[in-house]
């Protein structure tokens, strides 16, 4: 939804601006599906609204596909057929907490300044943060072959992250990547790894979606990819549920 709202409106220089094709049955649509910056598929895409997608999506020459595998398998099979292999491939389970539900009492405050807007100045430390996280889930890094290109995504990205300091040193990051009335989505969730397991996570998370739900949103959504049982066990703890099962690919 928040990449159909988009088409026609300016972008960013760092970021692509979106393309999404959809599939009719005469005056009714079956199918949706965007092309850049992700690839995306609708979640209650038919075979036949795939089918007729298929020419459009199977032209993307690389790129990353996040949706549920049950429309996601076909098409990689597509892909595959036509040279196409994966840098990523994996498993994600995707996460809601509903505006009605509230955050545990007990978690525990240390000492750290509010949850507050990252800033031009914060943008070293959230360029190391991308690159971090992008290590540890074994993601090739564009900084290496692109520095420029990849500070000035980190910085089209600056609206969206929320830092948490301590001492005067950011120790978490989170993205709302989408802020709609029907729901927000996080992702680029980071702690730096001196500053774990003190609840600094709990905090960040707990701010953002407190932000989401004073802004009126109806829910939150994040994922995690599987293995990942801390994430896990704070998610489930701050009152998310799963409620669907995604496969990221990354593919040239």
């Amino acid at each position: 939804m928040e990449m159909v709202a988009g088409v026609g409106q300016p972008a960013t220089p760092s970021e692509l601006p979106p393309q999404v094709v959809a599939a009719w049955r005469r005056d009714e649509i079956i199918g949706v599906a965007s092309l850049r910056p992700s690839l995306v598929l609708d979640f209650e895409m038919t075979d036949e609204a795939l089918d007729a997608c298929l020419p459009f999506l199977v032209a993307i020459e690389s790129g990353l596909i996040k949706s549920d595998d049950r429309v996601v398998a076909p098409l990689w099979a597509h892909l595959r057929a036509r040279g196409r292999r994966a840098l990523i491939d994996r498993g994600e389970t995707s996460y809601v907490r509903g505006s009605s539900q509230r955050a545990p009492a007990d978690l525990a405050r240390p000492a750290v300044t509010g949850l507050r807007p990252a800033v031009e100045e914060d943008l070293d430390d959230l360029v190391f943060a991308a690159r971090a996280s992008l290590r540890e889930e074994d993601r090739p890094d564009p900084f290496d072959g692109d520095p420029v290109g990849f500070r000035r995504w980190v910085r089209g990205r600056l609206h969206r992250a929320r830092v948490l300091e301590r001492a005067g040193q950011i120790v978490f990051v989170g993205y709302a990547d989408v802020r709609r009335p029907e729901g927000w989505l996080i992702q680029g969730v980071y702690t730096w790894p001196e500053h774990r397991r003190r609840g600094f996570a709990a905090i960040g998370v707990s701010g953002l979606v407190e932000e989401a739900f004073c802004a009126g949103a109806g829910h939150v959504q994040l994922a995690v990819v599987d293995g990942n049982l801390p994430a896990v066990r704070l998610y489930e703890r701050l009152g998310f549920v799963p409620f669907a099962q995604l496969r990221t690919l990354v593919f040239l």
